[in-house]
């Protein structure tokens, strides 16, 4: 028999009853209490789930989903990934790291996977250098409100979850006991699953190396750690010395006038949309018009600006690519200034890359030029806005760098005047997406139609100089452009598999009467050898050639003028190799 028991009464200091104290109720939701471990592997499951759609679409591709062994290759990734990153922030993540370490790490996923998934790119060192040296004005353009939900909701939003939870406490020898154990069952575990599908996952790296540079956020990790221990030259360092002995040559002894010699450096420009090159639509009115000679061959030394400037102003080109020689010596331009030239960098875009370091340089995007400039951009023709005061102030031989903004997207529209929008309709949007296919080419094509225009200009302001001067102008771009081809947008592709669109430039030059009298040059060779491939190799040795500038670090075989002038001559008390 169960004898009730009477409820406790509180007695108050006097002997009377008392009330019972009202003790607080408990909330409808209580904050949850978790280990670190735990927060880490929950955070890296959500990681590679939400902010890993290119990298899984690239690593199953081909594979049935109706095939059990497609499931057990993907489980397999995924707890070996899985694993691995939460061995990697193991050892990082203490009660005071690890809420600020995963947030970081949610947002940079989110942001990354959002372009990677948006524009089909690989985030190698290479883009991420791309991204760390964008410009504000190019960084207020690659913000589009149609990221900004994606953003919020695999973002924002879970990187204010990541501090919801309260974190459990040990004492120091149990918490270093414990976290051992979780990295070595991780390593464990990421291991025996690798081993489960080995074969399947030796021939996707084998294969497809590139899909390493979708798996995020170990990408961007790994890309900022390459380039913050690459052993690339900064720029506190001075440069190594190339071209030591350069001097004119013989030739300029008989030479009666200065050289002026311009060369554009185009943006974003891709051969295949070169009416010069035989696009059907005419996007080279203007230079169709002019005595050029148009290689149609030309390939690029990378896909991107920090990778193809500093490499096409070197004398080791992508034939002998090695980013840290690149970026550590000098440029042709450094070698031109000890023969003798002033040279000048203008700039209207992100800089010189290191090219220029050193030597006369003009920052012209921020330029207050009414009717060019507006909203933090400057219309390329700033580029010539002050040649006419260089031109007659300067009493020697000049070399003029023009670094064109050119077609840099995804603001095609935002490259050219009104006057150009030949080519309609065309994308008025940063945000490709909300464009159709031929809407991006139109707006694409009319910026290349201003291109055309803008060196057909710097052409006329050279014929315009021959009282002065014997002048010459190279125009070649750094590199090409995806326009949704594949799937792919912009550009930055890694070199291997990157599509010819990206690789293939225009490369056009222009010479005036007197200079291929000065220099000997025969017009009729050049042009009967422009068919032949050409590349940003042949950029260092051809400026050195043509200009007569003797040093040891010529080559002769890469000198597209060599074929078609006379050998140089070389004074008696010259270098024993001239080229």
């Amino acid at each position: 028999m169960v004898i009730p028991t009477a409820p406790m009464m509180n007695f108050s200091a006097t002997g009377a009853l008392a009330p019972a104290p009202v003790l607080p109720s408990k909330p409808w939701f209580q904050r949850p209490s978790l280990q670190v471990e735990t927060l880490v592997l929950l955070c890296v499951g959500f990681l590679l789930l939400s902010g890993n759609g290119p990298f899984w679409r690239a690593a199953l591709a081909g594979r049935g989903w109706a095939l059990v062994a497609t499931w057990g290759f993907a489980a397999a990734l995924f707890v070996a990934f899985s694993a691995f990153y939460f061995a990697f922030l193991a050892l990082l993540a203490t009660r005071l790291t690890v809420r600020p370490l995963l947030s970081l790490l949610v947002l940079c996923t989110a942001f990354a996977a959002w372009y990677m998934d948006h524009y089909a790119i690989y985030l190698d060192r290479a883009m991420l250098r791309n991204v760390l040296a964008t410009n504000v004005n190019e960084a207020r353009e690659l913000f589009v409100w149609g990221m900004v939900p994606h953003v919020l909701l695999l973002g924002v939003l879970p990187a204010a979850l990541i501090w919801w939870p309260r974190l459990k406490q040990r004492t120091l020898g149990r918490a270093l006991a414990v976290r051992l154990g979780w990295i070595a069952a991780a390593l464990a575990v990421g291991a025996a699953s690798l081993l489960l599908v080995f074969a399947d996952f030796a021939s996707l790296m084998r294969n497809h190396k590139e899909v390493r540079y979708l798996l995020t956020p170990g990408n961007v990790v790994a890309a900022l750690a390459g380039n913050a221990l690459g052993g690339v030259q900064r720029p506190s360092q001075p440069k190594l010395p190339v071209g030591e002995d350069a001097r004119l040559g013989a030739s300029w002894s008989a030479r009666t006038r200065p050289v002026m010699f311009v060369l554009i450096v185009g943006e974003t420009a891709r051969a295949q949309n070169f009416s010069l090159n035989g696009y059907a639509r005419q996007t080279n009115p203007q230079l169709a018009r002019q005595d050029v000679i148009n290689f149609p061959h030309a390939t690029a030394c990378g896909t991107s600006t920090e990778v193809s400037l500093p490499c096409m102003f070197s004398p080791y080109g992508r034939s002998h690519y090695d980013e840290e020689k690149i970026r550590g010596h000098e440029s042709v331009l450094h070698v031109l200034a000890r023969a003798g030239f002033k040279v000048l960098w203008r700039d209207n875009q992100s800089g010189c890359k290191g090219v220029c370091d050193g030597l006369p340089a003009e920052q012209l995007d921020d330029a207050k030029v009414e009717a060019l400039c507006a909203e933090g951009h400057c219309l390329d023709e700033v580029l010539l806005q002050g040649m006419e005061g260089i031109a007659r102030d300067n009493k020697g031989n000049l070399l003029v760098v023009m670094h064109q903004l050119g077609s840099h997207g995804p603001a095609y529209f935002k490259r050219y005047p009104a006057v150009f929008k030949q080519f309609s309709p065309a994308c008025q949007n940063e945000d490709l997406s909300v464009c159709t296919a031929a809407e991006i080419v139109n707006a694409y094509d009319n910026s290349l139609l201003y291109t055309d225009f803008f060196v057909s200009k710097v052409i006329d302001f050279l014929a315009g100089a021959q009282q002065q001067y014997d002048t010459a102008m190279l125009y070649v771009s750094d590199h090409g452009e995806s326009l949704g081809e594949g799937g792919l947008y912009l550009h930055g592709m890694p070199y291997p598999i990157a599509p010819a669109v990206q690789t293939q430039v225009p490369f056009v030059m222009w010479l005036s009467p007197g200079f291929r009298r000065s220099f000997k040059i025969d017009q009729d060779c050049l042009r009967s050898n422009a068919g032949a491939a050409v590349s940003h190799d042949n950029l260092f040795h051809s400026l050195l050639g043509v200009l007569d500038v003797q040093t040891l670090a010529y080559d002769k075989s890469r000198d597209l003028f060599a074929p078609c002038r006379p050998a140089p001559l070389v004074a008696l008390n010259g270098p024993e190799k001239a080229h």
